[in-house]
């Protein structure tokens, strides 16, 4: 935390100064009071006779006072905001570029829920705790510490009864923070549960009402809300509790104070006004130690907000850098040795197991088996996206964990079966693939890509928008930019997993055309269902379980492989 405060902590003193000058002002009030009621009203150095021009000049004093005090105030909350905002900024930002760099292991163990609600509400609450830090325990230390000072000084008995009341405020203070700490990192771990079913439900909105599904979404929702407020509830019984007492403890000071100065003023031994005076600086005692339970208060939360969100900053990217920068004469060769993987969270269960296979530059090779098989696992590993348990995958003969992460994902284009698409216009999202591409280069990947008719054929052509999610486009167009855009890239390999699925035969066929045609020394894997989508293919390799099952070209697979052959006969109308 201090790495980001120090930077701002010019802000930060600048804001002390001002409340210090804003409860210097506060303090010196009661005194001018004190002195109005005295000997202004009560004339008690006039024999009894009172004097406006007293009340007039101390009155014009108290004035001058507040509206001095009221500026402080004014500039230190500028000064106290521009170093909350600034710091939180600054967390905000470092927080996304620790994201960029987790490994998918990371994110998964992270949830995409949590990890929006550690960015957002929990930097917001440390923002706050700053915040109120810096105004909240300076004017708070000053106000009470100063008016026990003058209330000290004002009279040692009134000091006496307010000093003896602090044992019992702190004590309650204590109970309850240590009551409501663990209940404000429930709050924001339930928090994240919101969130997770948000982005969920919205996401897959279409689905949900598909399926008519509405009910049990509100439902789940509701329960997850729910616990939220009952959290929330738990914490505000707790803060509820203590500050009725608490003032109930100042009020009984108040009330000791008024008696015991009655008395003095009985014996002389005090003015009316001293007694006021004191009766001020108790009040001011009080709002004081209540500051002081709304900053704890906020410290609590904010110190569970920050612990959540150093987590974020803490985190080590789990995919370490090579030193290799790409450079080679073997350029779109991929080999995998011996290679065994296992995802973090299946509880060691393989998904691929001792996986031999060479493929060669510009050759086109596809993947097939049934779900689950571990195809889409296969070609994760090649841009490393996770790390194989066992063995090796090489790209170009140099094992992918030699190399920077950068180098080698320029050498790798991926176009997913769910097409990412931004809120941007169509052309900025082909352009994806490579920033520095022109319009003609965009054009090229669309044509190449299958998907200039449609982009043409439409009012603002690539300058289209794209709504969120790509909502506004049909599932094949979705895909066909995808591949545009991976196309675009211009890399050695190029791995299609399952991007094809919702294109109808002719144009997924004009599209293996094109990609032949043009891009003939491009290395190709193609991950498929679909006979339509491999059969062309140079050879085809057939995953069961994990595990290669066979390899070989079409007709060759069609007459030895009996997991290949089911699935012709399942596809007969379309392999035919």
């Amino acid at each position: 935390m201090w790495k980001y405060i120090r930077k701002y902590l010019l802000f930060a003193v600048i804001a002390a100064l001002f409340i210090v000058g804003e409860v210097m002002m506060d303090l010196v009030q009661p005194q001018l009071m004190s002195q109005i009621v005295d000997d202004g009203v009560l004339g008690l150095d006039n024999n009894g006779v009172g004097s406006l021009d007293i009340i007039w000049s101390m009155g014009i004093r108290m004035i001058l006072l507040v509206l001095f005090g009221g500026f402080c105030g004014s500039m230190n909350n500028v000064f106290v905001h521009l170093s909350g905002q600034n710091i939180g900024n600054k967390i905000r930002k470092d927080c996304f570029r620790k994201i960029m760099t987790f490994s998918f292991p990371q994110l998964d163990k992270f949830g995409t829920g949590s990890v929006v609600t550690r960015v957002t509400n929990d930097v917001t609450q440390v923002q706050n705790f700053v915040s109120q830090f810096v105004r909240g325990m300076i004017r708070t230390t000053f106000l009470t510490f100063g008016s026990m000072y003058f209330m000290f000084r004002l009279n040692v008995s009134f000091g006496i009864i307010v000093l003896c009341a602090f044992p019992f405020i702190v004590g309650i203070m204590a109970i309850c923070l240590t009551k409501a700490a663990p209940l404000f990192t429930r709050l924001q771990n339930q928090l994240d549960t919101i969130n997770s079913i948000m982005q969920e439900d919205i996401s897959g909105i279409r689905v949900i009402k598909a399926c008519v599904r509405e009910i049990y979404e509100k439902v789940r929702f509701g329960k997850a809300n729910g616990e939220l407020i009952k959290t929330q509830l738990k914490i505000l019984t707790v803060f509820a509790f203590m500050n009725p007492i608490i003032n109930a403890i100042m009020y009984i000071v108040v009330a000791l104070i008024l008696s015991e100065g009655s008395f003095q003023v009985e014996a002389g031994a005090v003015t009316p006004g001293s007694v006021m005076a004191g009766i001020t600086y108790t009040t001011q005692l009080l709002n004081g130690v209540l500051m002081l339970v709304m900053l704890f208060q906020n410290i609590s939360r904010g110190y569970a907000s920050w612990k959540r969100v150093k987590e974020i900053l803490d985190s080590e990217p789990e995919l370490k850098d090579g030193c290799f920068d790409g450079e080679t004469d073997f350029v779109g060769t991929i080999e995998f040795k011996d290679v065994s993987f296992s995802y973090p969270t299946s509880g060691g269960k393989k998904v691929l197991e001792h996986i031999d296979l060479k493929i060669e530059r510009g050759e086109t090779v596809a993947v097939m088996g049934a779900t689950g098989c571990g195809k889409t696992s296969l070609v994760n590993l090649i841009p490393r996206f996770y790390d194989a348990d066992e063995g090796s995958i090489l790209v170009d003969g140099v094992d992918v964990k030699e190399y920077k992460q950068k180098a080698l994902r320029e050498k790798v284009a991926v176009s997913l079966q769910k097409s990412e698409l931004f809120s941007l216009s169509i052309g900025e999202n082909i352009g994806w693939g490579d920033p520095s591409a022109d319009e003609r280069d965009i054009r090229t990947a669309a044509v190449n890509a299958q998907a200039d008719e449609f982009i043409s054929s439409s009012a603002d052509g690539y300058n289209t928008f794209v709504a969120e999610r790509g909502m506004s486009l049909s599932g094949g167009q979705k895909q066909r930019l995808s591949i545009a855009r991976a196309i675009l890239k211009s890399a050695e390999i190029l791995i299609f997993d399952d991007s094809t699925s919702a294109l109808d035969l002719k144009t997924e066929a004009n599209l293996y055309e094109a990609l032949d045609k043009f891009y003939p020394n491009v290395t190709k894997i193609i991950v498929a269902q679909r006979i339509a989508s491999v059969r062309r293919a140079d050879r085809i390799v057939v995953l069961d379980k994990g595990k290669i099952a066979a390899t070989g070209t079409h007709k060759e697979l069609k007459e030895s492989c009996p997991i290949y052959m089911d699935i012709c006969r399942s596809q007969i109308g379309e392999e035919e």
